[in-house]
């Protein structure tokens, strides 16, 4: 339980949850694999979003695939993902929920897989700076979700403790990261990940999109 005065932090997973990203990072994946001639169904691939590109293409692809193409598909998904970074846009509300629990006196913190043009894209997308109090991205963490490491790095950065921190994602993966690092999870259903997928991983509450998630702030696990 958290102490009085013990500082307490929201962690924000950033792709499919603040910005309408998933299903462009589908078809970006999707068409990088054509290129090299592997058919991989979409929704096979939209069930995969949100783990670290190794991982992914390991696990649609298998390890000898990997190592012989990964690098490549890699670099086209990001060519072909990086022609949406102008269109990029935050879900409603977004900007309004951050600024509301900073102004609760939550540590606001974003732990993203994403990394240089691609993190720039989406911190525009969401135009929220000035009530974000940190930032992870797979440049600071060695494995990314569904290992805890995310997680943790953010609260090291807000020097939050587990018990005092939530954490905000689309994905299994994010549930799975999460309750792994001891934080509780809330599920948001805008990246396509169904309301009984988000709480059978573990999700303590799920909300349809983050403008739900604002609007329940008094009445769920964000409340003062």
């Amino acid at each position: 339980m958290r102490g009085r005065g013990e500082p307490r932090a929201v962690v924000f997973d950033v792709d499919g949850t603040l910005v309408d990203s998933t299903y462009l990072h589908t078809v970006a994946w999707w068409e990088a694999l054509r290129q090299h001639d592997r058919l991989v169904p979409a929704a096979e691939l939209h069930r995969a979003i949100g783990l670290p590109a190794q991982e992914l293409l390991t696990r649609l692809l298998g390890e000898a695939d990997y190592a012989e193409l990964g690098a490549a598909v890699s670099a086209a998904h990001g060519t072909l993902y990086g022609q949406w970074h102008d269109r990029l846009r935050a879900f409603d509300r977004v900007p309004e929920l951050l600024r509301t629990l900073a102004g609760r006196g939550w540590r606001v913190v974003l732990a993203t897989s994403a990394k240089g043009g691609d993190l720039a894209a989406l911190r525009r997308a969401i135009g929220a700076d000035d009530a974000i109090d940190a930032l992870t991205s797979a440049e600071d963490v060695e494995h990314g979700k569904p290992a805890p490491e995310p997680v943790r790095a953010a609260l090291d950065l807000v020097g939050v403790a587990p018990e005092s921190a939530r954490f905000v994602g689309d994905s299994v993966w994010d549930v799975y990261a999460a309750t792994a690092a001891g934080v509780a999870c809330l599920g948001v259903c805008t990246g396509g990940t169904s309301r009984a997928e988000l709480t059978e991983a573990g999700a303590v509450a799920v909300y349809d999109s983050p403008a739900a998630l604002l609007s329940a702030l008094d009445a769920g696990p964000l409340r003062d």
